[in-house]
């Protein structure tokens, strides 16, 4: 999400049942709208919550692909609390939230099934192994990890990597 050449880069590690994952959606978008042009926000996908985070992601990436993948995140994450019991995740309703939202079920469908879909949750998994993610969300700014979890602390860390930016490039 937002410019693939902005200066700074956020890479989240993102469960999409995670509730502190939702619960720092709205900090995400406020940073974007602050910086719509120096700021891209890359999403890493890490399954820790089971089945229903694995199809929740598969539904993300055919968003993706048909372009409606902040809509989908978005529909997903305001409903989470339907679909994403910890012990008994509800796939059926993974998918009616995701079409309410816009998706296009019969294309999704064939999509999460590409080896391309499933190569970026077998990556993620990997990098999420390399890189020691134990938690969702963990959020690198610029490469850097968090110095201390908190939305507060994303705010500044964001901020400081911005205004080194823009000094950067006087």
């Amino acid at each position: 999400m937002g410019p693939e050449d902005a200066p700074v880069t956020i890479v989240e590690f993102f469960d999409p049942a995670c509730e502190a994952c939702r619960a720092f959606y709205p900090t995400l978008k406020e940073i974007m709208a602050e910086y719509p042009e120096e700021v891209n926000v890359v999403v890493r996908y890490t399954p820790f919550h089971g089945e229903g985070s694995e199809l929740a992601i598969l539904i993300l990436e055919a968003a993706r692909l048909q372009n409606i993948f902040v809509p989908v995140k978005e529909a997903l994450l305001n409903n989470q609390d339907e679909w994403a019991s910890h012990g008994a995740p509800d796939t059926r309703k993974i998918l009616e939230i995701a079409a309410d939202a816009g998706l296009n079920m019969e294309e999704a469908l064939t999509q999460i099934k590409s080896p391309s879909i499933v190569g970026i949750l077998n990556q993620d998994k990997a990098d999420v192994q390399t890189v020691g993610v134990r938690q969702t969300p963990t959020f690198f700014v610029n490469g850097k990890p968090l110095a201390e979890f908190g939305a507060k602390q994303l705010i500044a860390q964001v901020r400081a990597a911005v205004e080194q930016s823009r000094e950067t490039s006087k």
